[in-house]
């Protein structure tokens, strides 16, 4: 059976690439996701982005009870939202929380992670590449 793993992307992970580049670095997230999906061809890897709150939380709701796996990388909202706290907590299926910068080395603001505690890890500060360390987290699971 193939593996499900739905990505899912908050506010302002669009610009991946053209955004403060020196924070989180000059890839787009499509091309990296073209590579990370080579890399694992025998998972079905969803990817979706949203700057609006409401449409991540459909998507928890719609993807989170049948996929293997969720990745999460809520943006700003992991800092704001309980709503999506309250939506990763309800789902069935497991959430890797994805920070790209080190949210621990940023601004006081960014310390504070509402989705630590309902995810079942949370990757913080490794770029790009901690996206696929929670794919291979959730594969193994």
């Amino acid at each position: 059976m193939i593996q499900r793993i739905v990505i899912i992307n908050g506010p302002n992970l669009n610009l991946l690439g053209m955004r403060e580049p020196d924070i989180y670095g000059s890839v787009t997230f499509e091309d990296y996701l073209g590579g990370l999906r080579s890399k694992f061809e025998g998972v079905r890897i969803e990817y979706f982005q949203s700057n609006h709150e409401g449409q991540i939380i459909d998507w928890l709701h719609a993807y989170g009870f049948h996929a293997h796996g969720v990745i999460l990388n809520a943006g700003g909202y992991a800092h704001t939202s309980v709503a999506i706290r309250d939506a990763v907590e309800a789902i069935k299926s497991p959430v890797v929380g994805v920070h790209i910068s080190d949210i621990y080395a940023r601004e006081a603001f960014r310390h504070v992670d509402l989705l630590t505690d309902v995810c079942v890890n949370s990757i913080v500060g490794k770029g790009l590449d901690g996206y696929e360390e929670a794919l291979q987290m959730l594969i193994k699971s």
